[in-house]
Formats: C-alpha cells, sequence, structure tokens
C-alpha cells in the first residue's frame, strides 16, 4: 500500500469511504446527521484540506485530511479496517506532513484508542463540536518522547 495525493475527481469517492467509514464508527449520530453532514464534507471539508489516500486497484481504501500540521479528518472503508491503512495515512501525516495534533470525538471510542495507541494524549476537551453541538471532542495531541 502506497499514499497518493487525491484530486478533486476523487471527492466523490472519498465521500463514499467517509460514509461507510462513519456509518461503522460514529454511532452516535442519526441518520439526520449523517444526511446533514454529507454536502458541509464535500462542499468545505475536502477543500479545506490536503488530502491523501491509500489506493488498492483503483479503489479508495482510505484517506487523510491535513491542514496546518494537524490532522483534521482520517476514515477507513469499515471492510479495510484493521488491515494497516489507518496506520500507514498516520504515519505518512506524523512523519512527512509533521502532523502532532488532532481533535477525535469523544462519542468514537476505535478512534480515541487508535490515536492514544500511536501516541497521542488527550491535552483537552470541549463539550461542544466546532458547530456547537453536543458531540464532544477531545483535542490529542502526539506525546514526542513516543516519536523519537
Amino acid at each position: 500500500m502506497k499514499i497518493e495525493n487525491v484530486n478533486t475527481s476523487d471527492y466523490a469517492e472519498l465521500l463514499l469511504v467517509w460514509e461507510d467509514a462513519v456509518r461503522a464508527t460514529h454511532n452516535f449520530l442519526t441518520e439526520a446527521d449523517i444526511e446533514n453532514f454529507k454536502p458541509l464534507i464535500l462542499e468545505q471539508g475536502f477543500p479545506a484540506v490536503q488530502l491523501y489516500c491509500v489506493r488498492v486497484q483503483n479503489e479508495i481504501l482510505g484517506f487523510i485530511g491535513v491542514h496546518e500540521h494537524k490532522i483534521e479528518m482520517l476514515f477507513v472503508r469499515d471492510r479495510s479496517r484493521g488491515q494497516g491503512v489507518g496506520k500507514i495515512l498516520l504515519r505518512y501525516a506524523i512523519e512527512v506532513l509533521k502532523c502532532h495534533q488532532v481533535d477525535v470525538n469523544e462519542q468514537n471510542p476505535q478512534a480515541v484508542g487508535f490515536y492514544q495507541h500511536s501516541g497521542f494524549k488527550v491535552m483537552s476537551r470541549s463539550a461542544l463540536d466546532d458547530a456547537g453541538r453536543a458531540f464532544p471532542i477531545l483535542h490529542m495531541q502526539l506525546d514526542v518522547e513516543v516519536t523519537e
């Protein structure tokens, strides 16, 4: 598996990966939440970050979006979870893009555990997300000693 740049022509497939991953891991979201987020992700989220993906046989298995050394999104197709796709994307973000921060939904314990296992520590917590919704966010930072 290798990391590739994402083009705007990939956005539709990225949205499918996003939705598949969210349905598998974000049990706290309602169907209405997911449908409301989709156009926001497509029209505002993707254009606001640098996007990279893991593509195998012309299919995107997972992607990561970063902005100013912060991981803004990391999503992996449900059937590809546990196969190292997320680890490869995260390692690329840390080692190549020098990302040391990430915000994670507190209600997504799998993601919290994934980042903690990778050396991130919770630095603070917000009771609301950036849009003021009651989805608590954990602000995590890479423990520099772990990476050295």
